[in-house]
């Protein structure tokens, strides 16, 4: 048996599981004399990380919670009682140590509390959901290196009754432990019956030498306009040995440069001594860089990351430990702002506009991975939101969900598991009771800073949702977490790094805020109120009303979020494609009634009987779930651009920020959401990502001005815009050019009202084309889409518009390396032009002309396998091509009818896009194919509503 070298290995594959009370041996039998089996009932194949019901799930003794309403068959825990959810995890390992090795058995996450037995040994692990732990087992592995691990992990203590209606927070009993309260039941969320019980992060060994590193915290400093910067690092040391030891610290910083190639830009080795048996706090001497490359949220610059590298060497013995971390430059501040009263951050001392989302979980079954987490991630990125708020009610989220942050640009609000709530009447409710161990809950708060401080994507921390904790609790926090005087100062009084007399790498954070409530200063009125939403549909010119909220910074406002139809028929049986029942009422509204099945999975209304018509009705009366959907789909669209776009308006002038309720869902929710679980985008996620991108042009709903929006550091000189309106003809009845624009930087500028609804005799319904472009070379900054109705009509003539078959001209290039396909699709609206076609609309939405596109795509291609294809669609009318979108399909010889096809997920450049006549458009689409799959790329649209396959 090899000798293990230094470093982690984790213990992902080969676990088992079993309840306990079908197991009649003990830890020490289990891992001695009696070692389980996947072959001897009742031991199963285990999900670590994962919880319980993950694992029954994954071996088929429950059914799958989150179709249907099979989460009803399952037995919560409060009925089974807490030993019904008490499970044993079983896993053999090989470990064998060479002289002077040591080796820690981690765990980054048990909920609850566990007992662990290794080779017969046993080991409480203490309460606590979020915490690490830590036991050195050196001294107890076996001689012959073959061990076994048995864990009994137990339930939350509090795991509580399912309220009747699945009441807010404060009416959970979980609330009393430090844990994830979303378990409990929300207004969006039903019960997770086993309270995520479980095994949830990962389990490993990690092998050092007699000197271990422990969770170095790194800081960095700016002066002279963010050209000086020092990096200040300080970690603890330990030392496992009974002498004296010499070491060699080693500290490398370098900059990835292709692949695993590495640009080094610092190296320093400093001498030292660690007495025996100790454990000491030791801080380097702080690294100059001149220039360094910042770190940039997304839309405002590069995510430039720098590896930090330290090894310690132990004389006569060698590499001891070493430790890795991407690094971010960057500083961020924030106040509240005296124009609007909302939170105002600045990151590397640029202001930034927050468009944002509300985060929960991954999975409701913490099934948490990096590919998962990868695509969450870059979804956000994809939408060009900037920032994700981590809510209370969920997790503290983990390395890698961070990782991915840094390496997208997402801002993160991390909250700590407190959730304060309200009755109806949105007064707070009495008697709010917070963890009942108070110590517990700081020991939880302190290991979850250190754990992730050192990611440049962390911006602030929050006490909880809606109310502070406890105020003992929230004291402490704010002790903890005080700010080291140079992140104190928005003025940088500090001329060099040596005026920083007080170590800033020795505080446990020092360079974040801490903000004691998700609706305090600075965020909703500041003061705790129920300041934040709606959440419900609104008429989308609503958003951008100087009435609409009232306070600079809200934390949530949702609205509708209805999956497509394939994912209802992936996730609903037959009897529940019912669509909603539209009830006309006295007052002239309607009110929705959905279906028990969509009841249970929180669906939202289109409709507000008393302020708001329903928006799916705007379209004509739907006639099954596909119409359903895809109207819906419109409404989806047009709620989240206007709710984005509603805020950018009044960017500093009322706002300084936003934050949707909820970008995800980590169950298949019907609401509040812009991808679902399945990771099927919603057309909202378009909405957004048109909405949202750092400079836009767009339509003022409430005022009909034409307004562009630059969030960027740099002005827009010598631009121009054009507006052009389209019937349902094809023809183009109003056209208007503003050139010589300059807009200023981080502005929102109205430029001029669009007449065309004051116009004589204005086509009821009708689309807007907007362009932003350079006047220097026509390329295309921002491309914005509306379909429009007059004043009091509604969109009625589109259902019979359907029939317009309009001719399309696509032509591909697929690349594959591996099992990652990237496909360019050059759409073309080759229907006939009329005369007053812009030359701007031979331009894709890149200010490519079509012509370049192979070439473009042939270098993007490179050391790829190619493949071209070239579809044509004829059709016999002249127009828009409306809200085309594209899926890809997996093509398999054995497919059963009515089987869900889809390959997910799929990463579009865009999606749900129209092009009118002569327009030219570039959409990529990247995917992973499972091995053995072809896939398919199948275009659908308004007026293709039964499909094209492409490819």
């Amino acid at each position: 048996m090899a000798v293990v070298v230094i470093g982690k290995q984790v213990l992902e594959k080969g676990w088992l599981a079993a309840r306990s009370t079908e197991v009649n041996r003990s830890g020490v039998d289990l891992t001695t004399t009696h070692a389980p089996s996947r072959d001897h009932s009742p031991w199963i194949e285990a999900v670590v990380p994962g919880t319980v019901l993950a694992t029954l799930l994954k071996n088929k003794l429950i059914s799958d919670p989150f179709y249907g309403l099979e989460n009803e068959s399952i037995i919560d825990i409060a009925d089974s009682g807490r030993q019904y959810y008490t499970f044993w995890f079983f896993i053999e390992f090989e470990c064998k140590l060479s002289a002077n090795q040591h080796v820690d058995l981690n765990f980054r996450g048990i909920n609850y509390w566990a007992e662990v037995y290794l080779n017969g040994n046993k080991e409480v692990l203490p309460k606590g959901m979020f915490r690490r732990h830590s036991i050195d087992i050196t001294k107890i592995l076996n001689p012959n290196g073959k061990n076994m691990l048995a864990i009994l992990v137990h339930p939350p203590d509090h795991p509580g009754r399912i309220p009747t209606q699945d009441g807010q927070g404060v009416r959970h009993e979980i609330r009393k432990d430090v844990a994830a309260q979303y378990v409990d039941g929300w207004d969006w969320m039903t019960p997770i019956r086993d309270r995520n019980t479980g095994i949830w992060d990962e389990v490993s060994l990690y092998v050092t030498g007699p000197v271990k590193i422990v969770d170095p915290h790194l800081v960095s400093t700016f002066f002279d306009n963010y050209n000086r910067v020092y990096l200040h690092t300080t970690m603890e040391l330990v030392n496992r040995s009974n002498m004296v030891v010499e070491c060699s610290l080693h500290f490398q910083v370098g900059t990835e440069l292709e692949g695993n190639i590495f640009h080094v830009e610092h190296v320093h080795t400093q001498n030292l001594s660690i007495p025996a048996a100790s454990r000491i706090q030791y801080t380097l001497p702080e690294l100059f860089f001149y220039k360094p490359n910042l770190w940039w949220p997304n839309g405002m610059g590069k995510q430039s990351l720098y590896n930090v590298e330290i090894t310690v060497d132990v004389k006569g013995y060698g590499e001891s430990d070493s430790w890795h971390q991407h690094f971010g430059f960057r500083k961020i501040e924030s106040h509240i702002d005296s124009v609007t009263g909302g939170r105002l951050f600045k990151v590397n001392g640029q202001p930034i506009f927050i468009r944002g989302g509300n985060w929960i979980s991954s999975d409701g079954l913490l099934r948490l991975s990096k590919k998962r987490y990868k695509t969450d991630i870059k979804f956000h990125a994809d939408m060009n939101l900037n920032m994700i708020r981590c809510w209370g009610g969920g997790l503290a989220e983990r390395p890698e969900f961070y990782h991915y942050c840094d390496i997208y640009g997402l801002l993160v609000w991390q909250e700590f598991w407190i959730s304060g709530d309200y009755d109806e009447k949105g007064i707070p409710l009495p008697n709010q009771v917070g963890p009942l161990d108070h110590d517990l809950f700081m020991v939880c708060v302190r290991d979850t800073v250190k754990l992730l401080r050192n990611h440049p994507s962390l911006a602030l921390w929050v006490g909880g949702n809606n109310q502070p904790p406890p105020n003992d609790i929230n004291t402490a926090i704010k002790n903890e977490l005080k700010l080291h005087p140079y992140f104190e100062s928005c003025n940088n009084e500090y001329k060099y790094s040596k005026d920083l007399k007080d170590p800033i790498s020795e505080y446990l954070d020092g360079t974040r805020i801490y903000v004691q409530a998700s609706t305090w200063d600075g965020f909703g009125n500041g003061k705790g109120d129920l300041a934040k939403g709606p959440y419900e549909i609104q008429n989308p010119e609503d958003f951008f009303k100087d009435d609409f909220y009232k306070y600079g910074f809200n934390p949530e406002v949702g609205s509708v979020g209805m999956p497509v139809a394939d994912t209802v028929r992936a996730t609903i049986p037959k009897q529940g494609w019912n669509i909603p029942l539209f009830k006309e009422l006295s007052n002239g509204y309607v009110h929705e009634v959905p279906n028990p099945i969509w009841n249970y999975h929180k669906y939202i209304p289109h409709s507000k009987p008393g302020s708001v018509h329903s928006q799916i009705l705007l379209y004509g009366t739907p006639k099954d779930l596909d119409d359903f959907c895809l109207k819906a789909q419109l409404v989806n669209y047009t709620q989240y651009r206007a709710l984005l776009e509603g805020w950018s308006s009044h960017m500093w002038r009322k706002y300084t920020g936003v934050l949707i309720w909820k970008t995800q869902n980590p169950w298949m929710g019907f609401r509040g959401q812009l991808y679902d679980h399945l990771h099927e985008q919603t057309a909202g996620f378009y909405g957004c990502r048109c909405a949202a991108e750092p400079i836009h042009v767009q339509l003022n709903l409430a005022t009909y001005f034409v307004e562009v929006v630059n969030t960027t550091s740099e002005e827009l000189s010598d631009v121009g815009i054009e507006v052009s309106v389209w019937d349902l003809e094809g023809a183009c009845p109003y056209k208007q050019v503003f050139d010589r624009l300059n807009i200023p930087s981080k502005q929102t500028l109205a430029i001029s009202e669009m007449k065309y609804p004051k116009s004589e005799n204005p086509k009821p319904v009708y689309f807007l084309l907007l362009k932003l472009y350079k006047m220097s070379d026509s390329k295309i900054l921002s491309r914005n889409f509306y379909w429009l109705h007059v004043p009091g009509g509604d969109y009625k003539l589109l259902e019979q518009y359907k029939r317009n078959k309009i001719s399309l001209k696509i032509s591909s290039l697929t690349s594959i390396r591996g099992s990652i396909y990237e496909i360019r699709m050059q759409i073309e609206n080759t229907s006939k032009k009329p005369e007053s076609t812009s030359a701007l609309q031979n331009s894709n939405l890149l200010g490519k002309k079509p012509s370049l596109f192979y070439k473009i795509l042939e270098n993007i291609s490179a050391k790829k396998s190619i493949d071209k294809g070239v579809t044509e669609i004829n059709g016999s009318s002249a127009g828009v091509a409306f809200f085309l979108h594209f899926s890809i399909h997996a093509c398999k010889e054995d497919e059963r009818e009515g089987e869900d096809s889809r390959i997910l997920p799929v990463h579009y450049s865009d999606n749900y896009f129209s092009l009118v006549p002569g327009e030219v458009m570039t959409v990529s689409l990247t995917f992973e194919v499972p091995k053995g799959i072809t896939p398919r790329v199948m275009l659908r649209g308004w007026n293709y509503q039964d499909g094209h396959m492409l490819l």
